[in-house]
This record gives C-alpha cells, sequence and structure tokens, in this order.
C-alpha cells in the first residue's frame, strides 16, 4: 500500500515566523489547513492539527486507533511537499493483538488522491510506499 506523496505546489508557502515554530526550512501549516477542509468536504473528520519539528500532524477522527495524516515541506525547494499516514502499513500490533487498517488507510488515501489529482495547482505528484 502506498501510504506517502510527494507533490509540488507554490500553493502553500509558510506563514511569518512558521518556520521558527517548526524548524528552518520546514513548514507544513497551510497545506495542513487545506487538507483538513478538503477532507472534510469529502465526509472524513479530523481534529485540530499538531505543530512537530518536521511539519504537522492532522489527526483523522476514527476509532480504535490512531490515524492521522503527516504534512510538511521538504528540504530543498520551496515547493515540494511531502504527506504520509500514520500508520504507514494497514497492520498495527495492538497489545496481543493485531488490527487490518486497511478500510480506513485506502478511504484516507483515497480522498488525498483525488484532492491533489484535481488540483491543477498540484503536480509532479509521486506516490510511494511506507517511510
Amino acid at each position: 500500500m502506498k501510504t506517502q506523496v510527494e507533490f509540488r505546489s507554490s500553493k502553500f508557502p509558510p506563514y511569518d515566523g512558521e518556520e521558527e515554530e517548526i524548524n528552518p526550512g520546514l513548514w507544513g501549516k497551510r497545506l495542513t489547513e487545506y487538507l483538513a477542509a478538503k477532507l472534510a468536504e469529502r465526509g472524513i473528520a479530523s481534529d485540530e492539527m499538531a505543530v512537530e519539528d518536521w511539519g504537522c500532524y492532522l489527526p483523522i477522527r476514527n476509532e480504535g486507533f490512531r490515524l492521522g495524516l503527516c504534512c510538511g515541506h521538504q528540504n530543498g525547494d520551496d515547493d515540494q511537499f511531502v504527506c504520509f499516514t500514520e500508520p504507514a502499513t494497514p497492520k498495527i500490533k495492538k497489545l496481543f493483538r493485531t488490527i487490518d487498517a486497511t478500510p480506513q488507510l485506502t478511504r484516507l488515501l483515497d480522498a488525498l488522491r483525488q484532492i491533489l489529482e484535481s488540483d491543477p495547482e498540484i503536480r509532479e505528484i509521486v506516490w510511494s510506499g511506507p517511510p
């Protein structure tokens, strides 16, 4: 299952001071806000984003296990971004059992694919497996 996507867009520049809040050269708030709104339009609810040292974490409302979308600018050109899911694989070990996250990940990834591919300001979309 391909759970990571890289793409280019000049649509998501950093907010003033955002790089100091995260790390120099890294940001992702505008992208995360954009994706949260677009996912909501597709019936996928999220909670408030968390700013991390690598970008932003968007918790997706889900029962039974933690599900999220990690978003941020990559080191390099100002228009390079990456998003990946948490968990990165459909099998989650929890205590003495394994949870199959395939349905939830598939729904999230299908919506993300539709969002990215339908926006003409997003280009060079490349999917890959877990980071």
